[in-house]
């Protein structure tokens, strides 16, 4: 994200510019120009393998990160479009293969950006699109069994909104973000995500507000799609530290997802739910537990456990990582937090830096209750990025004590310096640009 895609000089990075320089901005909701690359490209979206396409605020990611490992421990063959990436655009696009996935590798990605660039001849096209584009034509290319799209920003208009009878539609937690876009209530957001709901095809929706469940409610009727909720047709929970999962097909106690905090098992709930959703594949308990205990999603409450970071930091501390960026995504890490300090007390650091779009006291007010120690960081070569006063204004705002340091490595090491009876727990939060730099700087990538 905001490292490089790849060294300045190759043909990745190359592509990457030319692209970026098609549209005047970054975000243009609509459908139109990716009609238009498409039927160009020769419709590569038709020739895709059976999709599941994924919407929602908070937990996209994660929910496909579970399909992923679990359809994989299944010995299915997936593809992965996801977005935004941490360190390398090559984390966008995994391609299925037999034994697990990998990443498209520099040559293959280029050569599929290259074939868009050159069948959009130069029209107005964002960089999203070019990527979405992309995917397509690799996926229609390579062979695998199933094809999961993640979707960039709302739902109803997103790039990916092209494919005319996915699998299922999915509907991860809706809440606040991105209003500028989307709209400035829970019912229009709710709309926008909704609008990847297609006749028939069956809708998996996590525990949603009254008002976006409303929302999902309606469009789903109005396609006679059938739904699948959370609370209704379908229900996890937590019981001895273990993932129950049960439906009308049965029940399924499960170990717990390796990834941390309480909504991962809601994220891993909404997985199975999808799965078991359509009759298109044969999962045995033995491999949905495999893909809930597997599955990997980094700067989602990740713990840095090596790395050059490490040695900065106080003697002894934990450093977690975690991309959350708007008032529910804070909501779930605090929680997760607070489970963690149930478990093994430390005095608490966060150290924040967030884009300027962003509403940082709706987002630092989840931690006012568990730390008063604030550390406002920018977000190094990202544009529109918050500047590390004005975050530290809204942290005060709500009594915190606020320094400011010229990044999360001078943070660090300010912390360091500091007398503390019990090694502290570091939060690094408030962006996935900022989770995306700290992975660069610890020299640990998503691989």
């Amino acid at each position: 994200m905001n490292a490089p895609a790849a060294s300045p000089a190759s043909p990745l990075h190359e592509v990457i510019a030319r692209l970026s320089a098609l549209h005047p901005v970054k975000i243009d909701l609509s459908l139109e120009r990716m009609h238009r690359v498409l039927e160009r490209l020769g419709h590569p979206e038709r020739n895709l393998p059976p999709v599941i396409h994924v919407a929602g605020t908070n937990g996209k990611g994660s929910t496909v990160a579970y399909l992923r490992a679990t359809l994989e421990a299944a010995d299915y063959r997936v593809h992965a479009f996801t977005s935004p990436y941490l360190v390398r655009v090559n984390e966008c696009f995994r391609l299925g293969r037999a034994g697990g996935g990998v990443l498209a590798g520099d040559a293959e990605l280029t050569a599929a950006l290259r074939r868009c660039e050159q069948a959009n001849a130069g029209a107005p096209l964002t960089v999203f699109e070019s990527k979405t584009a992309a995917a397509f034509c690799l996926f229609a290319d390579n062979p695998a069994d199933v094809a999961l799209l993640e979707v960039g920003l709302g739902g109803r208009l997103d790039s990916t909104n092209v494919i005319e009878k996915p699998l299922a539609s999915v509907i991860s937690p809706v809440s606040m973000d991105h209003m500028e876009f989307l709209g400035d209530t829970l019912a229009s957001i709710a709309g926008e995500k909704a609008g990847i709901i297609k006749r028939g095809v069956p809708v998996v929706c996590a525990e949603q507000a009254d008002e976006a469940m409303a929302v999902i409610e309606m469009q789903a009727g109005r396609m006679r799609a059938p739904l699948f909720a959370a609370g209704q047709q379908w229900h996890v929970g937590i019981e001895r530290g273990r993932l129950v999962y049960q439906d009308e097909r049965g029940l399924m106690d499960l170990a717990a997802p390796k990834l941390f905090g309480r909504h991962q098992f809601d994220n891993a709930g909404l997985a199975i739910a999808t799965l078991r959703a359509t009759d298109a594949f044969r999962i045995s308990h033995a491999a949905f537990e495999a893909g809930i205990v597997g599955a990997e999603w980094p700067a989602r409450m990740q713990r840095l456990s090596a790395g050059r970071l490490i040695e900065l930091a106080p003697a002894g501390s934990e450093i977690w990582l975690d991309g959350g960026h708007n008032a529910e995504g804070g909501r779930v890490t605090a929680a997760a937090l607070g489970d963690l300090e149930e478990r093994v007390p430390r005095q608490l650091v966060i150290v924040a830096g967030m884009m300027g779009n962003k509403d940082a006291g709706g987002f630092l007010a989840n931690f006012a209750g568990q730390t008063r120690h604030i550390v406002a960081v920018p977000i190094p070569d990202t544009d529109n990025a918050m500047q590390p006063d004005r975050l530290a204004d809204a942290a005060r705002q709500l009594g915190m004590r606020v320094e400011i340091a010229d990044g999360v490595e001078a943070a660090l090491r300010s912390l360091a310096k500091l007398a503390y009876e019990t090694p502290p727990r570091i939060l690094v939060t408030g962006s996935l640009y900022l989770a995306g730099h700290v992975l660069a700087l610890n020299g640990t990538p998503p691989g």
